[in-house]
């Protein structure tokens, strides 16, 4: 799990708080699927989107390709690939439901096509992957939809890869907006790891188990 874009914070995250961003989302979601599912998570908190102190985003993704390339290739056995963000939305929207009586973010599964409407197949942004991304985000947007009602917004498609072509099971997932409070986008990661597991252990019909 990493976070291509790790400055990204919500409504009423505190100045200087990493567990009011996404990386201390990212530390919440690692705790619970160690601790309550017996996964073993390798969460990079590296800044691919500062610059000498300043907030660049404009090549995040190009940052981070190689440290997550060079991770996986260290640690072969990695199964799952999650880039953790928010969304940005107009300032009076609220991505909110309820679960369990408590307000919970709702998600988005992301996923680039490696083609744009101008240009068609980009060809020098190969993703190899593309069907098995596509695959997983159904599975786990299935899962939402029978157990979650209401959780997850949609599978988002748009043009390039946004690193996806690193591993078969690879998903940019948003979680809230910038509008969401703290305790909201915190709520949604147990509802996430729950249908996380349920595709990833194979007991679900998504999933062919």
């Amino acid at each position: 799990m990493y976070h291509t874009h790790s400055q990204e914070t919500f409504a009423d995250s505190r100045p200087g708080e990493r567990a009011d961003t996404v990386i201390g989302l990212g530390d919440d979601l690692q705790e619970l699927l160690e601790k309550q599912y017996g996964y073993e998570v390798l969460h990079i908190t590296e800044a691919f989107d500062m610059k000498e102190g300043c907030l660049e985003r404009s090549r995040a993704y190009n940052y981070a390709e190689p440290v997550i390339a060079a991770a996986l290739e260290e640690h072969p056995s990695i199964q799952v690939v999650i880039d953790l963000h928010r969304d940005g939305v107009n300032g009076s929207k609220r991505l909110v439901t309820e679960i369990n009586g408590k307000p919970t973010a709702q998600i988005m599964f992301f996923n680039g096509l490696s083609r744009t409407k101008e240009s068609g197949e980009l060809t020098s942004l190969p993703n190899p992957y593309q069907a098995e991304n596509l695959a997983f985000s159904f599975q786990m947007e299935y899962e939402a939809k029978q157990y979650y009602p209401g959780f997850s917004r949609c599978i988002y498609l748009k043009g390039y890869r946004y690193n996806l072509h690193l591993r078969p099971r690879s998903v940019l997932l948003e979680v809230g907006a910038q509008t969401n409070t703290v305790e909201e986008v915190k709520n949604a990661m147990g509802p996430f790891a729950d249908i996380l597991h349920k595709v990833l252990s194979g007991k679900s019909p998504a999933s062919g188990g």
